[in-house]
């Protein structure tokens, strides 16, 4: 099942174990069992301190394994082999089970552990599904922490039975005791949130007691991190507030532009950046997202953040780098069977709808990348463009023409989504040219047109563009002296990584000069 390098790799791993490890494994007699009995017996062989056994006769889901301690019936279990995207989800599930620390802050994990109430968690996935693994870990280590959770980690394309009986229409879906918790990303702080509803006052109390920062960073995406590694390193005191660390990024599979890194995905950057600013005395304020700017009433004087749970953050300067979000089509049954049809992840969501007919909109560069992406697993791809001509490069146009499964219609308006109630059964367009109308029989529509600024809580403050972007000069300041923005929410050009980062850069130390030539006000 595994590879001699894998092998290798995972035995190196599997030497932090401080705790003997079992896995339990239901099987029976079909091919995908016998997948899962060649991996296990795979890992029990690297290492002394891994066994596995078969109980078959347990009533959970075939092929599963559990992994746990000797003696110990908790712990995650694994329903179907996790490979691909999920086999880190594995090898961290060996590690902390086998007594291997989190690196979660320890006030949260405390915060599992007295947790109480009974939760049984079951998290759909897909093994091409980077969002997925985030979801998955979370909730595996939630069930090693605490007894009383239980979690079990479910291929959707091993049991498409159950996919199909639930209604699942795109990945990570998350259950509790049977009733649909929770679907897409989610981190381990937005899970015990949602969990632990007493939480939210504390959390408001404490941060309406932080101290005047000298430079606030909203947004904690690229851009906000590189903004916070430079204030930091002035000795400046920095915070840095954001719904989830990374951004965008998260939804982004292959990043291969990023200079001197020749390839790598938008998880791990997202890691790497958060383990950089952590280097510094960054004050990091993680699930929170900004509701409203106060603007000072006299230089000197703090700005204001409102938050959307309700708290206040004051600063000297502010740094906004929100970012941007997948633009809607806004038409009528976009948002009725939105994670019903409706998706924006191709890699994600796209082996959910093996064998049946999709539609992509968009002809841009991440339009046509998805239509060749879901062309391998799908049954048939309609693209549809609303402009004359593919907008993507000359090279994706030509693989996508390849295709024998794949049709593209130009001047093509999307005009409706179409459902039954429950899920998406197809599509409306208008021809451009002709101005008819016409019907697409579909059971998905993934789309792909664009970026739109998360701006939107800015209204009255900053002066933003048309589209709602930032408008900044060439040392990112705003209309608003004080205030910065960079990134992909502003007029700068070009939404790319690397220039996020760099205009982070350049905030922070335009924020930093506003700063030692503003005195501060009493």
């Amino acid at each position: 099942m595994l590879d001699n390098t894998m092998k290798i790799q995972l035995k190196a791993y599997l030497e932090k174990l401080t705790k003997p490890v079992e896995l339990v494994a239901t099987l029976d007699g079909s091919a995908k069992s016998s997948d899962v009995r060649g991996l296990l017996a795979d890992i029990a062989g690297l290492s002394d301190k891994v066994s596995f056994f078969e109980n078959n006769d347990l009533p959970v889901r075939k092929p599963s394994f559990l992994v746990t301690n000797p003696g110990s019936a908790s712990g995650p279990r694994f329903a179907g082999a996790p490979m691909g995207h999920e086999f880190t989800s594995l090898i961290l599930a060996l590690l902390q089970v086998g007594g291997h620390p989190s690196k979660e802050a320890q006030e949260l994990l405390d915060q599992i552990r007295e947790l109480d109430g009974k939760f049984h968690f079951e998290t759909y996935y897909s093994q091409t599904c980077h969002n997925c693994p985030d979801v998955v870990q979370a909730l595996n280590l939630m069930s090693i922490l605490n007894p009383n959770i239980t979690h079990t980690a479910i291929d959707g394309g091993v049991f498409q039975d159950e996919i199909k009986d639930r209604n699942i229409m795109g990945v990570p879906t998350v259950f509790l005791n049977g009733d649909q918790f929770g679907q897409g990303r989610m981190t381990l702080g937005e899970i015990v949130a949602k969990l632990d509803t007493g939480a939210g006052d504390k959390l408001v109390e404490k941060l309406n007691n932080r101290p005047v920062y000298d430079v606030l960073i909203v947004g904690s995406g690229p851009a906000g991190a590189a903004a916070a590694v430079y204030a930091a390193r002035k000795g400046i005191r920095t915070g840095l507030m954001g719904e989830r660390f990374g951004g965008q990024i998260l939804d982004t599979v292959d990043i291969e532009n990023y200079i001197s890194v020749p390839k790598t995905e938008g998880a791990k950057l997202a890691m790497a950046l958060k383990s950089h600013v952590d280097d510094y005395e960054v004050d990091v304020i993680d699930l929170q997202s900004a509701q409203r700017l106060i603007p000072a009433s006299k230089p000197g004087m703090p700005h204001q953040i409102e938050t959307a749970s309700g708290a206040v953050l004051k600063s000297r300067s502010i740094i906004i780098a929100t970012g941007a979000r997948w633009r809607s089509m806004n038409v009528p049954g976009e948002e009725q069977y939105r994670t019903r049809g409706v998706t924006f992840c191709p890699h994600c969501d796209g082996p959910l709808f093996k064998g049946k007919h999709v539609a992509v909109v968009g002809g841009g560069n991440s339009g046509v990348e998805a239509a060749i992406d879901l062309a391998g697993v799908v049954k048939h791809v309609t693209l549809l463009e609303f402009a004359p001509e593919l907008k993507a490069d000359s090279v994706l146009q030509a693989k996508l023409r390849s295709l024998p499964n794949v049709d593209v219609i130009v001047n093509a308006q999307t005009t409706e989504v179409i459902g039954d109630g429950q899920k998406v059964t197809g599509l409306e367009y208008r021809d451009r040219v002709t101005s008819d109308t016409h019907k697409l029989a579909l059971e998905g529509i993934f789309v792909q047109i664009g970026l739109l600024p998360n701006t939107h809580w800015l209204e009255g403050s900053v002066e933003r563009n048309r589209i709602g972007e930032i408008i900044i000069d060439a040392k990112c300041e705003t209309t608003v002296k004080g205030v910065f923005a960079a990134g992909d929410c502003t007029t700068v050009p070009y939404k790319q990584i690397i220039i996020a980062t760099g205009e982070g850069a350049k905030a922070s130390l335009s924020a930093f000069d506003y700063l030692i030539r503003t005195p501060t006000s009493a």
